[in-house]
């Protein structure tokens, strides 16, 4: 049997984001204003028809599944990568800090800058409505924050890590981190996060806070064969 986790796009478009999905019972994405990421339910051919309808003609679209990725036809890679999928099924050291404060859209121009400088993943505005930011700042600058993203029954994505290059060394990211996934396990929820593969340093972090891997997934940015079609 499948993990819920092995298609998480489309285990949180089913589920606890339905409210957020455009699409069917085949195929399923985000609107691409909160976050590029789309899935299907299956790898039938059905199913991947679904997906090339689903994705409009000019954007490109993000897969991510543990099962390898096939596309139908219409829809041609433009970038792969290996990711590793972490959870924290035990609980974690709870953490407290007066400057970890949360985040809001005063907060936005804030927030874009930080995430264009170090590239956490795809990241914007209305990704807050997909679940709290939270961050330090110090001397007036938003030095590091870090949130959540897609929810599964029982599980929530820890994502958006990031701490700005003037402000590193300071244990930050281990700092926020643990602070979100504080407020997920106090829901009585499962943390789980993703990294690159090749991203050594991150996965060294993640695993002495406590995160263990679960699974290797595969991730494709996809977009139709021919873009003007």
């Amino acid at each position: 049997m499948k993990h819920l986790l092995d298609r998480p796009i489309w285990s949180a478009l089913a589920t606890r984001h339905r409210m957020f999905a455009q699409g069917d019972n085949l195929a399923k994405r985000y609107r691409s204003s909160i976050v590029p990421f789309a899935a299907t339910a299956a790898d039938d051919a059905q199913s991947l028809q679904a997906l090339s309808r689903l994705i409009p003609p000019l954007e490109s679209t993000i897969l991510v599944q543990a099962d390898a990725i096939v596309l139908p036809a219409e829809l041609s890679t433009i970038s792969t990568a290996c990711l590793v999928q972490m959870t924290a099924e035990q609980p974690l050291l709870i953490v407290s800090d007066e400057r970890v404060q949360r985040l809001t859209r005063n907060d936005a121009a804030d927030m874009l800058a930080l995430a264009s400088v170090t590239k956490p993943g795809p990241f914007t505005l209305e990704a807050l409505s997909l679940g709290d930011f939270w961050g330090v700042k110090i001397d007036g600058r938003l030095a590091a924050m870090a949130g959540e993203r897609m929810k599964q029954p029982g599980y929530a994505e820890l994502s958006g890590v990031c701490s700005h290059p003037d402000f590193r060394g300071r244990g930050l990211g281990r700092l926020l981190t643990l602070f979100v996934a504080n407020q997920i396990e106090a829901r009585g929820e499962i943390p789980y996060l993703h990294a690159y593969a090749s991203n050594s340093a991150a996965i060294g972090l993640y695993e002495s806070i406590g995160f263990k891997l679960r699974s290797t997934l595969n991730m494709a940015v996809v977009q139709h064969a021919h873009r003007g079609a």
